[in-house]
């Protein structure tokens, strides 16, 4: 019995690793698998900030409803209470309850307190209040436009922060690759150059390099493992996702298209003043304030306002339409002086006007120096790539001439090393050049207003 359950636990040590092997290739398996494409269409989907510039469209368009709410008839329901023992105020309540008596039994010098309950309802409707609405209303009709092309600029930053960490991610992931076979290299090296130190044919100091550019080789697959990890945190956020949910990236950086240049910077700058909606959104919000200010300049004008008002009035709450009454009219008003109110108003309308005026400039000079620097960056990009791929070549055949040296003996392992560790780092610098250039187009695209 005892022999039986040794031989059980010692399956079920031999068993263990492979199920946990198997259980997390299952759940790899699982896990979501994201392109590019994926990644923007589920970004464009859970965004925090393009969820809030969408329901800055919602409440624009709440305002324009407010606004037009000024062109519709108002009424109200009133119920209102009053009491006294003025005679002349007495004596009006008496007559709108129809209790007037002349039979000499109201005293109308003495009436003593009188109540009188007037429950009503009352409609007005403005005729005119000096353009006031109407500007209202244009600046609404343009705020929701505003809000719009504010979206729509939100929606472009986003793809492009979405498109370039993703290309981040992808350099990262193959800058670890290079790590990694970096590190097998060295250490296969090391381990041969141990054995022929054993046997007198190697000096100490060359297994002393070696391992000193082993050490070398782990901190930089550790950095690069630690550079996959940051990015793909920054671009969960992105993706509205949470930090402990699944996401894996699909790896294509073999297939990925390399950008070419072909357009000018003046034809880029006059895409990006007709396309970006920055710029349309800015001259809206110069609309806006015109608008507004005109409005300010409408308090001066006069008030129109026409009402009606039917009720009925009685010493006690009852309704009765023997009693029942009906007042309509024309109301016109205008101010003389409100203590300079209107005056303020207006200046400071025309302050936002100049302010507006300004921030549409700025945000044109802003998208004349993003042009420019996307586009300076999208053609050293370019050029770096060309330069890395023949400094990858010239790597390759140094370190094909350095092993047929060692391997005649004329060459020792640490020039080996050098020249493979020089190989890894063309070819290093060739990832970067070439995911450098991906996002530079991306920034570019994101300058020109292409994503919105």
């Amino acid at each position: 019995m005892l022999e039986l359950t040794k031989t059980a636990v010692l399956a079920c040590l031999l068993i263990l690793p492979q199920a946990r092997a198997y259980a997390q290739s299952s759940e790899l398996e699982r896990r979501p698998t994201y392109t590019l494409e994926d990644a923007i269409s589920l970004a464009l989907q859970n965004n925090p900030d393009l969820q809030i510039a969408h329901e800055r469209i919602g409440q624009a368009q709440a305002q324009l409803g407010e606004a037009f709410a000024a062109f519709y008839p108002q009424a109200q329901i009133r119920m209102s209470y009053e009491h006294t023992d003025n005679p002349s105020r007495a004596f009006g309540m008496i007559i709108s309850q129809r209790r007037l008596n002349l039979d000499g039994s109201t005293n109308f010098n003495q009436p003593g307190g009188t109540d009188n309950y007037r429950p009503e309802v009352v409609a007005t409707y403005s005729l005119f209040r000096g353009g006031q609405d109407y500007q209202a209303a244009k600046a609404a009709e343009l705020g929701v436009e505003a809000a719009e092309l504010q979206e729509s600029a939100v929606r472009n930053q986003l793809i492009e922060a979405v498109t370039s960490t993703y290309y981040g991610l992808l350099a990262s992931s193959e800058a670890h690759k290079v790590a990694l076979n970096s590190i097998k290299a060295v250490d296969s090296e090391l381990r041969q150059s141990k054995n022929q130190y054993e046997a007198g044919a190697l000096l100490k100091s060359d297994v002393l390099s070696l391992e000193v550019q082993l050490a070398e080789t782990q901190d930089a697959e550790i950095q690069a493992a630690n550079a996959i990890e940051l990015t793909r945190t920054g671009l969960k956020t992105l993706l509205g996702l949470n930090a402990d949910e699944a996401f894996e990236f699909e790896q294509v950086s073999a297939a990925l298209q390399i950008p070419e240049n072909h357009e000018s910077f003046d034809d880029l700058l006059n895409r990006a003043i007709k396309e970006r909606p920055e710029i349309a959104a800015a001259y809206k919000r110069v609309e806006i304030a015109e608008r507004k200010l005109s409005a300010a300049k409408g308090a001066h004008l006069p008030r129109a306002n026409a009402y009606v008002s039917y009720g009925s009035d009685s010493k006690n709450i009852d309704f009765s339409t023997n009693r029942d009454n009906v007042t309509a009219g024309v109301m016109v008003e205008m101010d003389l002086f409100n203590g300079f109110g209107t005056s303020e108003a207006v200046k400071k309308a025309e302050h936002q006007l100049n302010e507006a005026q300004k921030a549409h400039t700025q945000t044109k000079l802003a998208i004349e120096n993003e042009v420019k620097t996307a586009h300076l960056k999208f053609r050293e990009a370019l050029a770096r790539l060309n330069v890395t791929r023949a400094a990858i070549a010239s790597a390759e055949e140094a370190l094909r001439l350095v092993n047929q040296q060692r391997q005649a003996g004329a060459a020792t392992v640490t020039r080996y090393i050098e020249a493979e560790v020089a190989r890894d780092k063309a070819h290093s610098r060739d990832i970067a050049a070439r995911f450098d250039a991906l996002r530079a187009e991306a920034e570019l695209k994101k300058a020109l207003g292409s994503w919105r």
